[in-house]
Formats: C-alpha cells, sequence, structure tokens
C-alpha cells in the first residue's frame, strides 16, 4: 500500500515532530481499533481511537483513549467544564473535522478543538493514532502528540 500525506502527517512534519507511519489493509465490514492493532502489530492498549463530542456549554471537544476502552461521558464533561456531553452524530464527523468513520485523527482537524488524551497513554513511549485515513497509523511520542494536538493527559475511562 502506498504511504500518502495526509494533513495529519503533513503538520507533524511541519513542527519536526519525530513519527512514523503505518499501513494496513482496511477491511470495511470491521473498522474495530484492535483488528488495527493486531494488523499493524501493536498492542491494543497502545492504539488510540478519536472521539468528538459535544457539550452542552462548550461544544466540540475531541478525546483520545485506547481502543481497548469505552470513554466514560461523566469524566470527559468534567474535564471540559460541561455538566453533559454526548458523541457526535457521524453524519456530522467530516463537516466538523475533515475525517470520516475509522480515519479520524486528533491531528490536523479542520478547525483545532479542544482535545484531551487519557492519562494511560503516558505508560507507552509509542501510541498509535490515525493518520486521517483509514489503513494508515502514526507511531508518535504521548508528549509530542499532547504538545501538538491536546491540552493535557487526563482520566477520560
Amino acid at each position: 500500500m502506498k504511504t500518502q500525506k495526509t494533513n495529519a502527517v503533513r503538520l507533524l512534519e511541519a513542527n519536526n515532530i519525530i513519527h512514523s507511519t503505518v499501513t494496513y489493509e482496511v477491511d470495511e465490514s470491521d473498522l474495530s481499533g484492535i483488528r488495527v492493532a493486531n494488523k499493524i502489530g501493536v498492542e491494543p492498549e497502545r492504539v488510540f481511537k478519536t472521539l468528538v463530542t459535544r457539550g452542552d456549554k462548550t461544544g466540540i471537544n475531541v478525546f483520545c483513549i485506547p481502543v481497548t476502552k469505552e470513554l466514560n461521558l461523566k469524566k470527559a464533561a468534567a474535564v471540559c467544564g460541561d455538566k453533559k456531553i454526548d458523541l457526535i452524530k457521524e453524519k456530522e464527523l467530516l463537516p466538523l473535522t475533515g475525517y470520516i468513520k475509522g480515519g479520524c485523527s486528533p491531528i490536523g482537524m479542520k478547525k483545532h478543538y479542544p482535545t484531551f488524551i487519557d492519562e494511560t497513554g503516558q505508560l507507552f513511549d509509542e501510541i498509535s493514532v490515525s493518520a486521517g485515513i483509514r489503513g494508515m497509523q502514526i507511531m508518535i511520542k504521548p508528549d509530542d502528540l499532547v504538545k501538538l494536538a491536546g491540552n493535557n493527559f487526563v482520566d477520560l475511562i
């Protein structure tokens, strides 16, 4: 599979952030993060999914958590200063972020939204996030991801 330069990769390069990309064959019938982890040869706990939410006060917020976990909406709302947040509808993802389901990266969205990375990311030298398309992941140091895309490491699960 030919490696593409996505917005996320371009942004990493423009900021001189060390990273690597890994490509894999996409199975459109199974976009599971655990399947992605298996395909790229990484423990599932190191592969982070990107979730986009809308809060009752703050609007759009982005959360990155391990693919093996579920976002705790109460913790996420508290981090943002909201009383309540909900995941956005899938049809809203592309217009808001420029990305599609299974290819949403916390890096290089159409607009920079407050982004929070689960604290478990600090347990690893490198974690994986989507490169902005299905079939490609970025391997990056968690601290570098926070510097570029995130606000901080927080407890989200």
